[in-house]
């Protein structure tokens, strides 16, 4: 390896370091409250050196929210091979909450986690439209329903809003306990059985 690509290496293992730990910190602080000196404690580097690679916080969460949600895509690409729409929009909400499930501390940052004012006023802009993308999928298969008889007197945007909205709650719901304790009869189950029902009734539409 020539001394050229051990730095490159080495720099690209530093920016994996400081943006580990800025996840750590931003889901156990909050973004608003974590500092580019708690950063650069958690990872016990100095402060200069986390400047080298992110200009500053936003641009951090800028680089963490690209990640969450190219990974996100990655477990999305082979759904556009199913030509079915009402059958891709079924097996769409199984592979989001499998995502969910397997990457629960990005999940949380991606969708949970209260974003500074910073975030909101940039997510306008394309350097934030990874998650504008992603929904648009859901959108387009929502339409292409519509297009085929699904859906009758539904509105595309709002019902793409509603399915969205019902598989994220209960992946929430999931992610943080909250099945465990209401006395579900099976409730290491219910996550998918809740779903299952919901096809149910989306196959009838």
């Amino acid at each position: 390896m020539s001394v050229a690509d051990r730095k490159a290496r080495e720099k690209e293992a530093l920016r994996a370091l400081i943006l580990k730990g800025a996840k750590k910190l931003f889901l156990e602080k909050g973004i608003e409250q974590t500092t580019i000196r708690n950063i650069a404690d958690e990872i016990d580097y100095s402060v200069g050196t986390v400047y080298v690679y992110f200009k500053d916080k936003n641009a951090i969460l800028h680089d963490l929210h690209s990640i969450g949600f190219q990974e996100l895509g990655s477990y999305f690409k082979d759904l556009f091979k199913i030509e079915d729409p009402m059958e891709r929009l079924q097996k769409m909400g199984f592979i989001y909450i499998k995502f969910a499930l397997e990457n629960q501390e990005m999940y949380d940052l991606m969708f949970n986690v209260k974003a500074p004012m910073e975030f909101l006023e940039s997510s306008n802009n394309e350097d934030w439209n990874e998650g504008v993308v992603t929904f648009g999928h859901v959108k387009k298969t929502i339409e292409e329903c519509i297009d085929k008889g699904h859906f009758k007197g539904h509105n595309m945007e709002p019902l793409s809003f509603m399915i969205w909205s019902l598989v994220h709650g209960m992946c929430c719901l999931e992610i943080r306990q909250r099945t465990k304790g209401v006395k579900f009869t099976n409730p290491d189950t219910i996550l998918y059985d809740g779903y299952n029902e919901y096809l149910k009734i989306i196959d009838k539409l």
